[in-house]
């Protein structure tokens, strides 16, 4: 059902605008959006978009950076996702994709198509722009190393923001630490691999199951890494069908020594949910990271 209070008046007009169709003219109805931004389903005579805008505490170059990430992404033609339509500080136009089942077929087609993503790589480990991950900032300068650029870019700021926030006790900030210094043998297979173009936010909630039976994939928080680093985040909260990974494995099989490397990559992830959300994910982090170590 259209509810005519669903978009602000100023996003009403940058939708209209995009679509080149009378502001009036607009049928919006809420969505979810997820935890960050406010969303909806317009429709219009030129047809049928989703839409999420900012709010007092959105970045005002945040939706530009997804943006640029989806664009990216789509030029690799391989997975999934979709299509801009608009982009500003206040709106985020896309392209709507029906929700729908996904059997199978959708799952596997998803494990190929990452896996040639993966292979669209670059000069080094980081990203043109800094991005954020949610909303927080995620650091993307250029290293050549990946194993500093893990340690670097993504672990210690997490760090900092947690053990400042005194999220941790002496005991668990102990357990960090010793995996900060472990990370070079933790890591030693990955560090003579390339860069691999990475999701960034690959949980389940980012694979958009369509009616056409595919997969697209949402929210991206792109840039340059370990291709294990998007796996590894698959498998946190639900993880995706055993299928998937198989499919995966066939188009671009993973060396020895996987799982403790995609247990120290989920430590970031789960320090995101620590500085996001608070206490409840204290101890899968210790354990991640404990984990990655033991190996």
């Amino acid at each position: 059902m259209s509810d005519g209070r669903a978009l602000p008046d100023r996003v009403r007009r940058e939708v209209a605008d995009a679509l080149g169709v009378d502001p009036g003219s607009l049928r919006p109805s809420r969505v979810s959006g997820g935890c960050i931004s406010p969303a909806a389903r317009v429709e219009s005579g030129a047809g049928t978009v989703f839409v999420k805008w900012a709010t007092s505490h959105t970045p005002p170059d945040q939706f530009e950076c997804e943006a640029e990430a989806l664009r990216v992404i789509a030029g690799t033609q391989t997975v999934r996702v979709p299509a801009v339509v608009s982009v500003s500080p206040h709106a985020l136009v896309l392209e709507w994709i029906e929700p729908g089942h996904v059997g199978d077929g959708g799952w596997r087609a998803l494990g190929h198509a990452l896996g040639r993503m993966h292979r669209a790589g670059a000069q080094g480990f980081g990203a043109p722009r800094d991005n954020y991950i949610g909303p927080l900032p995620q650091q993307n300068g250029w290293l050549d190393d990946w194993t500093e650029f893990y340690r670097e870019r993504r672990l210690l700021p997490q760090l900092e923001r947690a053990f400042s926030a005194g999220a941790f006790d002496a005991s668990q900030r102990r357990v960090l630490n010793s995996f900060i210094e472990s990370l070079d043998t933790i890591l030693r297979d990955a560090a003579d691999r390339g860069p691999s173009l990475l999701h960034g936010d690959l949980w389940s909630g980012n694979a958009h199951p369509s009616a056409d039976g595919h997969v697209a994939l949402i929210d991206p928080a792109s840039y340059y890494g370990d291709r294990e680093v998007d796996l590894a985040m698959t498998e946190l909260f639900g993880g995706f069908p055993r299928i998937f990974y198989d499919a995966y494995a066939e188009e671009w099989p993973t060396p020895p020594g996987s799982e403790r490397r995609r247990s120290a990559y989920r430590v970031y992830y789960l320090l995101v949910h620590v500085n996001l959300f608070g206490g409840s994910y204290v101890s899968g982090t210790i354990e991640a990271a404990r984990a990655s170590m033991s190996g």
